[in-house]
């Protein structure tokens, strides 16, 4: 079968009709039209992670290295300001979003913007060229591109500055590259190099992408001419891994240096405590030293077991309703296990349990607040391939009991799938981008007003989201804590805060006494509220 589907899934006549350039560039102005579109209603990155890599972006643009003047979190127990950035996200996201400003010497969220609106404009024709790798399908690879033209619930998080676009195209080239190597007549160096290098990006990208070396390292031992029956041949094998790994230190040795540098190992400190936590607040705990493993143990195998069963429900809930587009779950199965005898599909499958693995078992708090929505763009390109097909599969089945014309049939429902994922989108449109910039137009509300009450440029502000505040206001801003009272002023001390903003619906819990009682704390004056958020001066 090689790296093709099979006959029966593939008719004659649609295998017969290919890829046209016209198709391609159909594809490719209608993605630029919708991605320009909603990017045109996203002033601002909209939530902290994309905030995050936005500041950080133009701190690198603005030539001040690898540096963030904001703490939004203290698990590698920060000294203060400057803080070495990215010590819990790659940097990958925020170089790109420093490229264009850093050439061009424009700060504009525009222009930070641009390298994600192209990659997310050429999803769809990247998925358009696996499909038609896959199945030599005109219909099917259309079809696949326009299900990346309307990705669901994706769509608004394609234009800002945050990982989903760059980690989508980089999956996605990562598969395409092992479909080469697998139709190639024999081993080469290249594709293994590539392998690696895309392995390197995904984890610049992500520091789950740290997985995709794995894959890499997996994917080579089945290349054509690297197995003979059950024997490996030991000479191209050893080059092959040498040639992934080589690939990945290329893009990954810099950074690994630069950690060793700063913190003395070549992972940044803090990710590991992450393995430890007993509750998503946890990540915002000050001091960081009160996150170990004995209190991990001490929480009881009950917990343990409890949170990762809740975390796996979660994922899986994101798969039906994020990656599988709710309507094309079935059909995304149903084609993988018509492709299930192609390679490149159950590494893709592969990846994908071990990802759903990572962010359900080791890292479940993140993985269910987010990093499974985020990790599991790397095979959505494979998903939107496979869902045609398995229509394709399950129309062909019913053509042939119900006695339809099955041409007819495969166009109708094709058409129909396209048709509810364009429907889907647009709820999605509606309802997630009304209120895409509130928190930004209420943190500029709010730095008018710690303005007019005599904050200085300069001072420290401990506040929900720090590098979303830090934009707003250029205040150096540190995380509002999982803690009591004593702990902002604790923090204050130790970093020089001046002022506390607490926001409704975004108070860890040892905190709200203070927001439903703002004028029974003499350490903390309170100054007034701006649009649900209480504003303090912390005393000295």
């Amino acid at each position: 079968m090689g790296e093709m589907v099979d006959d029966q899934a593939t008719p004659d006549d649609e295998r017969d009709l290919a890829m046209k350039q016209r198709d391609y560039l159909f594809l490719g102005l209608l993605s630029v039209i919708v991605i320009l579109g909603v990017a045109s209603l996203e002033q601002v990155p909209g939530y902290m992670d994309a905030d995050y890599y936005y500041a950080t972006g133009k701190q690198l643009a603005a030539g001040e290295g690898f540096f963030e003047p904001f703490l939004w979190n203290y698990l590698d127990d920060p000294t203060g300001f400057p803080h070495p950035s990215h010590t819990y996200w790659m940097p990958l996201v925020s170089m790109l979003a420093g490229l264009i400003p850093g050439i061009t010497g424009s700060s504009s969220w525009w222009a930070a913007r641009v390298p994600f609106l192209l990659a997310a404009a050429f999803l769809p024709l990247l998925t358009a060229h696996l499909a038609y790798s896959l199945t030599s399908g005109r219909s099917l690879s259309i079809a696949s591109g326009l299900l990346a033209v309307f990705p669901g619930f994706y769509l608004p998080f394609l234009p800002t500055t945050d990982t989903f676009s760059i980690y989508m195209l980089l999956g996605g080239l990562f598969f395409l590259v092992l479909i080469k190597s697998y139709k190639a007549d024999k081993p080469s160096f290249l594709y293994p190099l590539l392998l690696g290098l895309l392995a390197g990006l995904l984890h610049l990208t992500r520091a789950d992408g740290l997985l995709w070396l794995a894959i890499a390292l997996a994917a080579i031992c089945f290349t054509p001419g690297i197995r003979t029956g059950d024997k490996l041949i030991f000479i191209k094998l050893i080059t092959g891994v040498m040639a992934v790994i080589l690939g990945y230190l290329l893009i990954m040795g810099w950074w690994f240096a630069r950690n060793a540098l700063a913190f003395g190992s070549i992972l940044a400190p803090g990710g590991l405590k992450m393995l430890w936590l007993i509750s998503y607040d946890q990540i915002f705990t000050y001091p960081a030293t009160e996150i170990t493993f004995g209190k991990w143990i001490e929480s009881g195998v009950g917990a343990i077991v409890k949170v990762r069963t809740w975390s796996t429900g979660m994922n899986l809930s994101t798969t039906l309703g994020v990656q599988g587009g709710i309507i094309l779950l079935p059909f995304m199965i149903v084609g993988i296990l018509q492709m299930r005898h192609v390679k490149v599909i159950a590494f893709a499958v592969l990846s994908w349990l071990l990802t759903l693995a990572a962010m359900s078992l080791v890292f479940p708090f993140a993985g269910a607040r987010g990093g499974f929505f985020h990790s599991g763009a790397a095979q959505q390109t494979i998903w939107w391939v496979m869902a045609p097909i398995g229509l394709q599969a399950a129309v062909h089945w019913l053509a042939s009991r119900r006695k339809w014309e099955e041409k007819k049939a495969q166009a109708t429902f094709r058409g129909g799938m396209v048709g509810m994922t364009i429907l889907i989108t647009l709820v999605v449109l509606i309802t997630r981008l009304p209120g895409w910039g509130d928190e930004a137009l209420n943190y500029q509300s709010l730095q008018v007003f710690l303005e007019q009450s005599g904050a200085e440029t300069g001072e420290v502000v401990i506040v929900a989201n720090p590098p979303g505040f830090y934009l707003a206001s250029s205040h150096p801003c540190i995380a509002l804590p999982e803690g009591t009272p004593e702990t902002i002023l604790a923090l204050a001390e130790r970093y020089q805060a001046k002022y506390l903003i607490l926001e409704e619906g975004s108070i860890t819990a040892g905190l709200q006494v203070v927001y439903d009682n703002p004028d029974q704390f003499s350490q903390f004056r309170y100054l007034g509220m701006v649009k649900e958020a209480r504003v303090f001066a912390i005393a000295p």
